[in-house]
């Protein structure tokens, strides 16, 4: 079999994945293994792959393979969400570059204008993550709108609204202006802003005295209808009973006293809009006042707005105080640093706004959702969003669940002709409701009304664990029974509340159980300067490109490598570079084994078999640190372990240890043990490298194309030797000590060198140092040798006796220099160790460390006085 020289990641790539799908690998039925399931975190419809997604659904795919291979049933249920603000806006885009505007079309037209967006363009995201080697079971593929996820969105709705948890109420909700819909109170950002805080007069009523009031927005002044202080405040008690008149507007307004009042912001009296700050909105209902609505829904000023009627909002604010400036009713203007609210999909700024919304009630259906975080019922990884997710179900709100958009889940109530609503899955249920409800039996489909407000795009990913498997609208499947709760979750900690808490919710709720019994929580990409990647900075990668250039596993390494979890992955294409370098080192120590000839009639050496048994326990060793690794979630560091084994004490230790003389054979044993360890290395590769493991375990045995490394199983931990790893250790220290020799000294590798050993017994790695030093022999001194260089490896000193070429000056000077510093650090030591409290405080294990610190380098000043002596 012709072995190409380089390595091609994507001829590999294409023909593995291809390979992947047509044996169905990836699919999953219901069997009697036990199953390891993951739902995908359904990205947009609108998205395209950006880093985040490839951190997340590479960490998925590193936990279903593993789990594939050690014998689980596992399934991968991958999916989009219909994303209502972000699709909208991408279809009214589309429909005015035809010519088109929305208001023109009915629902259903519009509708089929949004569905043929979504054909066209929503499956881009699923697609790129094939480029990436995720295992998902695609005939799985689910969509927040299809039809059964539509269907038990709806009757979840209706079960809700049956059991008293939703309803319909005109609360103050926050405002998307530009997405023209209300947003709840986990999709608005907030922002540090620069603005200004405008101190104004404000007249009283029959009297020529003002008072100032401070506001960082007068273009609500027309919707003043009170001003407020505290009920304590000294400055402002002879204003009691008495009223003002709102600048600019003319209106005569109350003074009410109230303990809400910051008597340290500004002047410590507050003008109250209640139809636009929620603060001031529970002010209105507690005094009954007026509550005027000053804006258009897209954020201009409607009639009650004056002369500024339909002027944008904040070009009404430079407007406004232009004119009372020259009114002279502005008293100052200073600098002012606030946080403004965004929302999270447009970053339009958000405004409060009193609007009739549907809502869904919190309080009672969040506690079992904390209770069973709280209880180790699931696990966080890492524990640290506990605290974060505590502190939002203990302060939870109602949840505005209604969207002014047309596409996603129409909400199921139908209004009557003679006023109030019905609630029902379908217009059939609904008119049945509605007869029963009027006692109209002549009323028909037509009298009735449907919500044109579609349903809060979280109102369906909530469900989505369960719907993924039916598990709604057929509680008690197979599928559900079997598949659920999931296994793991990994997602961002920025939709914690979003996402990962109303899942729980909805869980116990319809399932009475946990959705999964873990959250990996990822970190947030950066550059490596410490930024948030982003198409506005332009330092986010494309994806497609970084795995076009340095392959699928070179980018996934790369991904790994920095990310653990909950923290900030410092992203650097170097990172990619490694990974790259790393897939075309596994690929050349494939080409040299597979290059060997093989004697069949050889004996193995002594030296060989040693050889093999230490890497067998060391493996063994890692195998163990690895599974701890992952039981923990360091998915970052059971990679590091995995690189270190294989680059590291394979490649580099191991092939140079066994490998055959120039143009000589090995011996069969040794090459069949050498290979067998190379699968069982692909193998524990295999879920971050999925390709090149591929192709190299086929390569190694010369398999068919039935089979597939992907269900091999996944080599587990053994007993091992921990004194043959040890005696490596200090043969390896050995052979770098001559080596180190070797190279500051200028010797050749090709000069055969002599090495004594003074105070030790002998290794059985002897022949293994004489191989790779390129020495004569090992022999045992009692004294130190004269004229020799040397070095120390624990308590055991080396020699080796040097030529006339050496430099006695330059290597009296480094001796010297290496003194100088090893008594500073045994001085740093000391120290330490001379703090009675260190010592007295300090854990037993950490003084062990420092006390041995202290040996070791009391050894080393004594050898290095030693050799500078021998060299005077």
């Amino acid at each position: 079999m012709e072995i190409a020289s380089k390595y091609n990641p994507r001829a590999v790539e294409e023909k593995w994945y291809s390979f992947w799908l047509e044996k169905k690998l990836f699919h999953s039925e219901p069997d009697r293994r036990k199953p390891y399931t993951v739902v995908i975190p359904p990205p947009n419809v609108t998205g395209v792959l950006h880093m985040g997604h490839m951190l997340n659904n590479t960490i998925q795919d590193v936990l279903v393979r593993r789990a594939r291979m050690m014998g689980k049933n596992a399934c991968w249920v991958p999916g989009t969400d219909h994303a209502s603000i972000s699709t909208e806006a991408k279809v009214v885009k589309m429909l005015a570059e035809r010519g088109i505007n929305k208001r023109d079309l009915s629902r259903d037209e519009y509708m089929k204008y949004a569905w043929e967006w979504k054909e066209k363009y929503g499956g881009i995201i699923l697609n790129q993550l094939r480029k990436l080697g995720a295992s998902c079971d695609w005939d799985r593929t689910a969509f927040t709108m299809d039809d059964i996820r539509y269907e038990s969105v709806i009757r979840v709705f209706v079960d809700l609204y049956n059991k008293g948890l939703i309803y319909r109420g005109a609360r103050m909700v926050n405002w998307d202006p530009q997405a023209l819909t209300a947003v709840s109170d986990e999709e608005v950002i907030y922002k540090e802003s620069h603005g200004k805080l405008f101190y104004l007069k404000y007249f009283v009523d029959g009297e020529d005295k003002y008072i100032v009031v401070a506001t960082t927005r007068p273009e609500t002044i027309m919707g003043d209808t009170a001003v407020c202080v505290h009920p304590e405040d000294e400055r402002y008690q002879w204003l009691k009973g008495k009223k003002v008149i709102v600048p600019g507007v003319g209106r005569v307004v109350p003074i009410i006293m109230d303990e809400y009042v910051d008597r340290e912001f500004g002047t410590g009296a507050l003008k109250i809009t209640p139809a636009h700050d929620i603060n001031d909105y529970n002010l209105g209902m507690k005094y009954s006042l007026d509550s005027i609505d000053i804006f258009n829904d897209n954020g201009t000023l409607n009639d009650n707005g004056g002369k500024y009627a339909g002027m944008d909002r904040f070009a009404c604010r430079k407007a406004i105080m232009k004119d009372l400036e020259e009114a002279g009713l502005v008293e100052k203007i200073e600098d002012y640093e606030n946080k403004v609210g965004h929302s999270e999909r447009t970053d339009a700024v958000i405004e409060p706004k009193l609007s009739t919304q549907w809502f869904m009630k919190m309080s009672d259906i969040a506690k079992k959702a904390l209770e069973v975080v709280e209880d180790g019922t699931i696990k966080f990884h890492p524990e640290k969003f506990k605290n974060t997710y505590r502190h939002w179900l203990e302060n939870i709100k109602d949840w505005c669940i209604s969207r002014q958009l047309w596409w996603g889940h129409q909400i199921p109530a139908w209004y009557l002709p003679e006023g109030g609503f019905v609630v029902a899955e379908n217009a059939d249920d609904a008119l049945r409701l509605a007869k029963e409800k009027t006692g109209n039996a002549n009323l028909t489909a037509a009298d009735l009304r449907q919500d044109s407000d579609c349903l809060d795009t979280w109102f369906s990913s909530w469900l989505w664990p369960l719907s993924l498997f039916n598990g709604i609208l057929e509680p008690d499947n197979d599928e559900i029974r079997y598949y659920y709760p999931t296994a793991d979750l990994i997602t961002a900690p920025d939709i914690i509340f979003f996402w990962v808490a109303r899942m729980i919710m909805a869980g116990e709720e319809y399932a009475h159980q946990v959705p999964f019994r873990n959250v990996y929580f990822t970190g947030i990409v950066r550059d490596k300067l410490g930024r948030k990647m982003s198409k506005s900075l332009g330092n986010s990668p494309d994806p497609i490109e970084l795995i076009n250039k340095f392959g699928a596993d070179g980018v996934r390494v790369g991904m790994l490598l920095t990310a653990p979890a909950g923290n900030d992955l410092p992203f650097d294409e170097a990172l990619c570079e490694q990974g790259r370098n790393f897939s075309n080192k596994i690929w050349n120590a494939m080409r040299l084994v597979k290059g060997w000839s093989v004697d069949e009639n050889l004996p193995q050496s002594e030296e060989n078999r040693t050889s093999l048994l230490w890497f067998e326990s060391h493996l063994n060793k890692t195998l163990a640190s690895i599974e701890d690794d992952f039981s923990k979630y360091r998915l970052s560091n059971a990679l590091m372990t995995t690189y270190k084994l294989v680059w590291d004490d394979f490649c580099s230790w191991l092939l140079e240890m066994i490998k055959p003389a120039y143009q000589k054979p090995i011996d069969k044993a040794t090459y069949d043990t050498v290979i067998a360890l190379f699968e069982k290395l692909m193998c524990m590769l295999h879920p971050f490298m999925p390709f090149i493991t591929e192709e190299i375990w086929h390569i190694l045995g010369e398999r068919p194309d039935t089979e597939s490394i992907m269900i091999a199983t996944m080599p587990k931990a053994q007993s091992f030797d921990e004194n043959i790893i040890k005696d490596f250790e200090t043969a390896k220290e050995v052979i770098i000590g001559v080596r180190g020799l070797r190279n500051s000294k200028g010797i050749s590798p090709k000069e055969v060198l002599h090495l004594c050993e003074r105070g030790n017994g002998g290794n059985a790695f002897d022949g293994i140092i004489i191989k790779l030093c390129n020495i004569d022999g090992i022999e045992r001194v009692a004294d130190k040798v004269e004229n020799a260089l040397s070095f120390m490896v624990g308590s055991t000193e080396y020699y080796v006796p040097f030529s006339q070429n050496i430099d006695k000056e330059a290597e009296l000077k480094k001796l010297e220099e290496e003194l100088k510093y090893t008594e500073g650090f045994l001085n740093s030591v000391m120290k330490k160790l001379s703090n009675e409290r260190f010592v007295n405080n300090a854990p037993e294990k950490v003084v062990a460390v420092e006390r041995q610190k202290q040996a070791d380098a009391e050894q080393k000043i004594a050898a290095l006085k030693a050799q500078i002596e021998a060299l005077k």
